[in-house]
């Protein structure tokens, strides 16, 4: 115990003092090698920079990122909030169920909760404010939304749990494809109930305008011709992991060669604009890869000296029930979602409580699914909840606006929490089910 309290000691001293997460990471974790083994320690460092990123699995990241940058970058994103606008306007809320709508459509090809925030905020923020949405629900649906991206499938938190967990990616896919929707049925249900509670902070929208037709789900050959690419795209990308034809890394390979093609076709697609996504793609690429170095780093530190298994069979004599357990680890990934960004979250735990995870037999479906609500939690909670900054970074309005437009999403997916972990089987009735097969 000394030992894990030393390092983490370390990490959060580090962290506290301004340093990057992954550079906070790494220091800590070459820090403790040193100590232990001493220069001879940190000879394996290259094996396991080496056998950590050399992975057929996390090289769907950066092609998952390519493909959303794609849609981003060419217009096609903007073309399908507008045709999902002209879809579901007419339900109570408005664009703000547009907001919902789109980011967890777009999350369905982003993998990035950062990137679909940004993506989507950036297009619905200007005609919400223009139209007098309330700014602070208008600003908290798209962070919360956003947040959509790193749990409905194809999900970058996902690739790098089953890559640390030795668990099937196709299989937390499907885990995460019935908490992802349901969480975004209770978020248009809250707006809804908003919009009939307060009506005056959700405008009746009216009219024909962006050529949409009159009635409840208008369905025009411009709607069509804005969203059927679109979602031709995810089934293609999605369809192929389903179907066991391709693995989620073939899948993001084949998703990318047709976003340049919808791209092309459907949006304004040039080669300049290409090497821009590339671009982008490969610094966000980077970072995350970054991140995940460092977490080998700390992976191999912990593992040095059993330290996890340390602290595994410490857990197990103290006999603390699943129940307990649990809400401990909820707990810390709450606290922890205060100071440190969603990855670094999982990449710093995971190496500690895998061990625990397979002592006290966990469905290691039923936990990725937790994590990544925890981690969706933390990405909204104040002062370090990314999602806020991410918004705050794309509009005029205050950070203490985005926080209190988000508290309700916070609870919400609280309560969504709970429910899966009450009822296991809304995430792994789904894989088991399609994976038996």
């Amino acid at each position: 115990m000394p030992d894990i309290l030393f390092i983490f000691g370390v990490f959060f001293g580090l962290l506290l003092g301004g340093l990057w997460a992954p550079f906070a990471i790494t220091a800590s974790a070459l820090l403790y090698i040193w100590l232990e083994g001493g220069l001879r320690g940190l000879n394996a460092i290259g094996f396991v920079s080496w056998g950590g990123l050399n992975s057929f699995t996390l090289t769907a990241v950066p092609l998952f990122l390519l493909l959303a940058e794609i849609l981003l970058q060419s217009g096609v994103a903007n073309r399908v909030y507008a045709g999902l606008s002209r879809l579901v306007r007419r339900l109570p809320g408005g664009l703000l169920q547009t907001n919902i709508v789109g980011c967890t459509a777009f999350s369905a090809i982003s993998g990035s909760s950062v990137a679909t925030a940004a993506g989507i905020g950036t297009v619905a923020l200007p005609q919400l404010v223009t139209r007098g949405y309330s700014r602070s629900l208008s600003a908290g649906s798209l962070a919360a939304g956003g947040t959509l991206g790193i749990l409905i499938p194809p999900s970058i938190a996902f690739i790098i749990y089953g890559s640390f967990t030795d668990t099937s990616v196709s299989a937390l896919f499907f885990a995460g494809l019935v908490p992802g929707l349901m969480i975004t049925l209770f978020f248009m249900v809250f707006i809804a109930v908003v919009a009939w509670l307060r009506p005056s902070s959700v405008p009746r929208e009216r009219g024909r305008e962006d050529g949409a037709a009159d009635g409840i789900g208008a369905f025009s050959l411009t709607t069509a011709g804005d969203v059927l690419p679109f979602a031709l795209l995810i089934g293609a990308t999605l369809g192929a992991i389903y179907a066991g034809v391709a693995t989620p890394t073939e899948a993001a390979a084949l998703g990318s060669v047709a976003a340049i093609a919808v791209g092309w076709i459907w949006g304004d697609l040039t080669f300049g604009i290409l090497r821009r996504a590339i671009r982008k793609a490969m610094v966000t690429s980077a970072a995350l890869m970054f991140i995940v170095l460092a977490a080998f780093y700390f992976s191999y530190a912990v593992g040095i000296n059993g330290l996890g298994q340390e602290l595994s069979e410490a857990i197990l004599a103290a006999e603390l029930s699943k129940f307990q357990l649990v809400l401990a680890i909820v707990v810390l990934y709450l606290f922890l979602g205060c100071v440190v960004e969603s990855i670094g979250i999982m990449v710093i735990t995971l190496p500690v409580l895998y061990p625990i995870l397979l002592a006290y037999d966990f469905d290691l479906l039923w936990f990725g699914v937790m994590m990544v609500i925890l981690i969706e939690i933390g990405q909204l909670t104040p002062p370090l909840g990314i999602n806020l900054f991410v918004i705050q970074g794309i509009w005029s309005g205050r950070i203490e606006e985005v926080i209190q437009g988000v508290i309700p999403f916070f609870f919400i997916m609280f309560c969504a929490l709970i429910l899966i972990w009450m009822f296991p089987g809304i995430a792994t009735t789904l894989p088991q089910g399609m994976l038996s097969r």
